[in-house]
């Protein structure tokens, strides 16, 4: 009985120990925002309104197929551009890269210091083919109606380009001088992966020996109800994009008549092996980008949720658990599969003599090509399937701990004082992956509000941007400057 009470004490003894220890942790856990400083950066609103309405009304627009680009528009922009900012292409020297890639280059005072790179791209998508009857205002007319503009590219991007020309324009005017030299870099091809914009414009740069402290492109934005226990906007600034890789499943092998097929067709075992690999899943593991983004925002969580991420240690597998169990919070932990195409046969009574199946990746920094092909052959167990994998792995991680990302901390708070900034892994593609070879950091971040609706938006029907949300991107991009030259 005694035996029995000693071993009750020790295990109560050493269940206070721990609730004592593990509570202090999340009491001690200390907030790694910056204090704001409100902006004092007046914009012209109206006439900024007007130019960002004007520069929807230019189709530029990337297609897939380059030849379909109508160069035109993309030759009118850039006189729109010319015209309206002649602060800007007085004082800047401007080259052209490839007839449309745009380098500004805002010269400093200190040519000791790295340069700053700030970079968008005013290419847009198409339309889908159809669906213009379903827009509330024409896509292309830039209309401003009801505190909105609306039309294809105020959200991606054209709103990064004037935003960030508006802050020059007005800083120049203003009297401001950088210390450092600033560069604005405009792709016309992102939409397309970039190789004829930004790739050409780093690498007219990489040869004259240019090298950045950190180049800031779109990404991440402000957002609400991302991150639960935490109630104020979270404005997630990437700090590393997830690679994208193509995988593809084949087989071949005698067809012959629908009326006598095999156990095993060669559709049937390319399904099993996609239903094997939806079954099995990589391994969500919180590190990197992920596990960054939950040590910002875990001081300004409510208790309950903050006494778990203190405790990462301890919690962790339960933690990871929770992320899996939504499609955004899985993708932040491991590496995605999402099969996208099923090619196979013709006719309905004829067995296909070949089978493919190509599935989309998002890779987790860390893990390569060869590593996805090794765990799709692992885990499909089927020698006859022939498994290729192409694509592009993580960009590299870039610094949170420098004055780079804390100055874009600092300048984003500066205009969204309720706003908690961390950093966090992009899932999309941006011209940011072409710049981290000549720039020590690549940051992602769109300095909007945005709703899961505006996301759909994006690419999708009726995009529009609140006024105040792009005078707000505007006194973004002008504190930023400002924060980098302190």
């Amino acid at each position: 009985m005694k035996k029995r009470r000693l071993i009750f004490g020790m295990i109560s003894g050493l269940l206070i120990i721990f609730i004592i220890v593990t509570a202090s942790n999340a009491m001690l856990v200390t907030s790694r925002q910056p204090s704001p400083q409100p902006t004092v950066v007046m914009i012209n609103e109206v006439k900024a309104v007007e130019h960002l309405s004007k520069a929807i009304t230019y189709k530029t627009i990337s297609y897939q197929k380059r030849s379909k680009f109508d160069f035109t528009e993309f030759d009118k922009f850039i006189s729109f551009l010319e015209e309206s900012y002649p602060s800007i292409h007085t004082q800047l020297e401007l080259e052209k890269i490839n007839e449309y890639g745009l380098i500004y280059k805002w010269q400093g005072s200190d040519s000791s210091k790295n340069p700053i790179g700030l970079t968008s791209h005013y290419d847009v998508v198409p339309v889908l083919e159809g669906t213009e009857d379903n827009w509330e205002q024409p896509p292309f007319s830039g209309t401003v109606e009801n505190d909105k503009i609306w039309g294809r590219g105020t959200l991606d991007d054209k709103v990064g380009v004037i935003g960030i020309l508006e802050a020059v324009e007005f800083l120049i005017n203003d009297g401001f001088k950088p210390a450092r030299d600033v560069y604005l870099m405009f792709g016309f091809d992102e939409e397309i992966g970039g190789d004829e914009g930004a790739l050409k414009i780093v690498n007219t740069l990489k040869a004259r020996g240019v090298t950045f402290d950190f180049v800031l492109d779109e990404g991440g934005a402000i957002v609400e109800n991302m991150v639960p226990g935490v109630d104020q906007p979270v404005g997630v600034v990437g700090i590393s994009e997830k690679g994208s890789a193509t995988s593809e499943l084949s087989i071949e092998g005698s067809g012959g008549h629908s009326s006598q097929p095999k156990n095993h067709t060669n559709i049937g075992r390319i399904a099993g092996a996609i239903a094997k690999l939806e079954d099995t899943q990589f391994k969500g593991d919180l590190r990197g980008p992920g596990e960054d983004l939950f040590e910002y925002v875990a001081p300004e969580m409510s208790f309950p949720m903050r006494y778990v991420f203190a405790n990462k240690v301890i919690f962790e597998p339960i933690i990871e658990q929770i992320l899996l169990q939504q499609p955004a919070t899985a993708a932040l932990i491991r590496t995605t599969i999402a099969p996208t195409i099923f090619q196979a046969g013709e006719q309905y009574n004829a067995l296909p003599e070949k089978a493919t199946a190509i599935i989309n990746h998002r890779l987790m920094p860390g893990d390569s090509l060869e590593d996805v092909k090794s765990f799709i052959e692992d885990t499909i167990e089927d020698d006859a399937i022939n498994v290729t994998v192409t694509g592009s792995e993580a960009s590299k991680v870039s610094s949170t701990n420098g004055w780079e990302f804390k100055s874009i901390q600092q300048a984003a708070r500066n205009v969204y004082k309720d706003a908690i900034i961390a950093p966090y892994l992009m899932f999309a593609g941006s011209d940011a992956k072409h710049y981290d070879s000549i720039s020590k950091n690549t940051y992602r971040f769109l300095p909007v509000q945005i709703t899961s609706q505006d996301l759909n938006r994006m690419h999708g029907t009726n995009e529009h941007i609140s006024k105040d949300n792009f005078i707000n991107a505007i006194k973004f991009y002008a504190e930023i400057i400002k924060e980098s030259n302190s």
